[in-house]
């Protein structure tokens, strides 16, 4: 780590020299790093991959969001000298891997190297599967009426059948009927030569010239638009352009003319730069799932370390992305699993990840998935975590001579993961990394405050008649054993407080009565009074020189986001909203440009920052409304506290008084705690990591409601 450009923090490089021991000293294939959300986890797996290359393991493959892949590329080379850093996220990860394949067919690999290597993929790349079409060659086959005898078979029609391309005969299913050539649902072989009727689909159907692709590229690029591309084409040549944007995009920003004058001004050239560090250019087509190529293609262990970032994200059972990166896990000698928020609550989020990354020690433990791996689920479950047997008894009426009894059991899953779970499966693979752990002054102090705001009187009496018109029906169909209005009354009573600028039907979900209606409260000029507190709090910080971050969950036709900009601009405070429309690899220079224009607020939805962006412009964030996930909340609240950020941070929970915000707040508190006791802190109660009062937040808000 002596060598390396930046120099990791003396706790970074102990979490560093411990993986090292666990993956070098005592021959471990997996490990975790679980470290808190801006503790520098890039920076952590960089500077292990460099200690990695010192054991003749060099080559790594780094699988992360897709908004990260071009920051991955900016941190390694930032850090490693002359490490190569290869990114498989665009049309291009297909012929790459292909160039990779012959380059180990030509035994340029097997020359032993210190230097590190990287393949960085994006998360949603990795999993994108191939589309498979018939083979174009077709053929005109007559179809004989069924009706008459073999002898007298009389020519009735003729479809297109899907024809070997190379032994030219059609092809028939197994019931004997002619494959037709539009058919696309499978892959197979002729059955006569054995060669393949299938081929992969461009995923581009539509014919483009060169000129055009190049066309729509450059326009891809900040400050050049169709005009100034075709004038670029026309000026410099197609060969040319396309060579600089394919191989060397920064001879493109330092173009000169026939004069040697530059082409682009000082300012387009540092707004191209900056998009250009993060745009991949390809010129080929092709959709084939590189996971599958990997598998398929390359050889085992030819990566030496697979680096997982946001690890969690894999956690669940049937997930194409949790699939695949089990695939790669398969493929490589060693997997490092980076994640802030381990575990959710509840221990089958540990399971699958377990499984995928280390399924040998999971068979050795006892849960094998021979049968089934839902069944080993249950079986982790029912040893490590928190399953709840629910008996219902009935008596009916129906026999002559006796009373009938009948008992039915429903299983459920509760949060919860028990200490010996934690010593068995946690401790012994995981590294524990807290801010607070980095000392040396390096972060300022961090504080959360939760702001319960009364409501206005009318206000307050509509919802108490709504929470209980809708308590009462809910109740009702709870009994009969109807769930089908539980998400309905729950999200109405969390949303309605700060959606009452709109008139509000609830309609049941089933039979779409109409349960409840209420006209809109307020206009739009008429603050509510969390609009108003939250208006105070912003000029307050303003006042002091500090950015705010303002989260809210409601799009739509109940768009609080584009609500909370018209008041905040007619307070005098510049707004900007950021959109899922800006797409996620164009955030970070999104919100820079942002920052440039000097706002004072920026709202968005908190999963549209919740991994990987450093807001360090934003020293307090404040919550509109918090949603169910712990992973977005957790995550999301630490966008601003990071290495790097020299201000103290706040974050502030908005929520109206005696309200189910408030109830969901509480229980988000309660599910948060369970989740730390896999993120190196156990609660203060022992028990608390063996929770079993709860199912989850959405029961649990709707048992409140209920109880009330």
């Amino acid at each position: 780590m002596d060598k390396l450009k930046r120099q990791p923090f003396a706790a970074q490089r102990d979490i560093v020299a411990s993986i090292a021991s666990l993956f070098f000293t005592h021959a471990q294939p997996a490990g975790v790093i679980n470290a808190e959300m801006g503790t520098g986890k890039t920076m952590m797996a960089i500077s292990l991959a460099a200690v990695a290359a010192g054991e003749n393991m060099n080559k790594n493959l780094i699988v992360s969001p897709p908004h990260l892949v071009y920051k991955w590329r900016r941190e390694i080379l930032n850090t490693i000298p002359d490490a190569k850093v290869v990114t498989l996220n665009g049309p291009d990860s297909l012929a790459k891997l292909i160039k990779l394949r012959l380059e180990i067919k030509a035994g340029d690999y097997k020359k032993s190297s210190t230097t590190p290597c990287f393949y960085i993929i994006g998360r949603v790349r990795m999993r994108m599967g191939f589309n498979w079409s018939v083979a174009t060659r077709e053929t005109l086959v007559p179809i004989f009426s069924e009706k008459d005898d073999e002898a007298l078979q009389k020519l009735t029609s003729f479809v297109r059948a899907a024809t070997c391309s190379v032994c030219s005969k059609p092809q028939y299913d197994k019931k004997g009927e002619i494959i037709i050539a539009t058919s696309n649902d499978k892959r197979s072989d002729c059955k006569h030569c054995g060669s393949p009727l299938w081929t992969l689909q461009r995923a581009n159907k539509k014919s483009m010239s060169q000129k055009e692709v190049l066309n729509k590229a450059l326009c891809q690029i900040p400050t050049i638009g169709k005009k100034t591309a075709d004038k670029l084409l026309d000026q410099f040549g197609e060969k040319l352009i396309k060579g600089m944007l394919a191989d060397n995009i920064y001879q493109f920003v330092n173009l000169m003319d026939e004069n040697g004058d530059l082409v682009f001004s000082d300012r387009q050239s540092v707004r191209m730069e900056r998009a250009l560090a993060k745009t991949e250019f390809g010129f080929g087509q092709g959709g084939y799932q590189p996971t599958e190529f990997i598998k398929r293609y390359l050889p085992n262990n030819f990566f030496d370390m697979l680096i997982v970032d946001e690890g969690h994200e894999y956690k669940n059972s049937d997930s194409a992305q949790g699939q695949a990166m089990g695939v790669l896990a398969s493929k490589v000698k060693k997997t490092l699993l980076l994640t802030g928020t381990l575990m959710g609550g509840y221990a089958s989020d540990l399971f699958y990840l377990l499984w995928r990354i280390n399924p040998s020690k999971m068979i050795e433990c006892g849960f094998s998935a021979e049968s089934s791996m839902s069944a080993a689920s249950m079986a982790f479950m029912r040893e490590h975590g928190v399953l709840k047997d629910v008996f219902k008894h009935s008596e009916g009426n129906s026999h002559k001579t006796a009373r009938g009894k009948k008992i039915t059991v429903h299983t459920s899953k509760a949060p919860g993961f028990g200490p010996q779970g934690i010593v068995d499966h946690v401790l012994p693979i995981t590294a524990f990394l807290k801010l607070k752990d980095i000392g040396q002054n390096i972060l300022p102090a961090y504080t959360e405050e939760i702001i319960n705001v009364p409501m206005t009187q009318k206000q307050g009496q509509i919802y108490k008649e709504m929470s209980e018109n809708l308590s009462s029906k809910m109740r009702e169909c709870l009994a009969k054993g109807d769930n089908s209005l539980l998400g309905v009354v729950m999200n109405v009573l969390l949303r309605w407080p700060d959606t009452g600028f709109n008139a509000e039907m609830v309609v049941h979900p089933r039979t779409r009565d109409t349960l409840c209606f209420e006209q809109a409260i307020f206009d739009d000029l008429t603050l509510a009074p969390k609009e108003q507190k939250v208006i105070e709090y912003i000029k307050a910080e303003k006042a002091a020189g500090r950015r705010v971050l303002v989260y809210t969950t409601y799009t739509g036709k109940r768009d609080t986001a584009s609500r909370l900009k018209r008041l905040f601009e007619n307070e005098n405070l510049k707004t900007a909203i950021l959109r899922s429309t800006v797409g996620t690899n164009k955030r970070e220079d999104w919100i820079i440009d942002q920052v440039d224009r000097d706002i004072d607020v920026m709202v968005c939805n908190p999963e549209l920052v919740k991994t990987g962006l450093d807001l360090l412009d934003f020293p307090t964030i404040i919550f509109m409304q918090t949603a169910y996930n712990v992973y977005t909340v957790q995550q999301a609240s630490r966008r601003s506290w990071r290495i790097g950020q020299t201000l103290d941070v706040k974050v502030v929970f908005l929520g109206y008084e005696d309200t189910a915000q408030t109830t969901c707040m509480r229980l988000m508190g309660k599910k948060i705690a369970v989740s730390q006791s896999t993120s190196g802190d156990i609660p203060d109660n022992g028990l608390d990591s063996l929770n079993t009062e709860e199912q989850s937040i959405e029961m649990e808000l709707a048992r409140a409601l209920i109880k009330r």
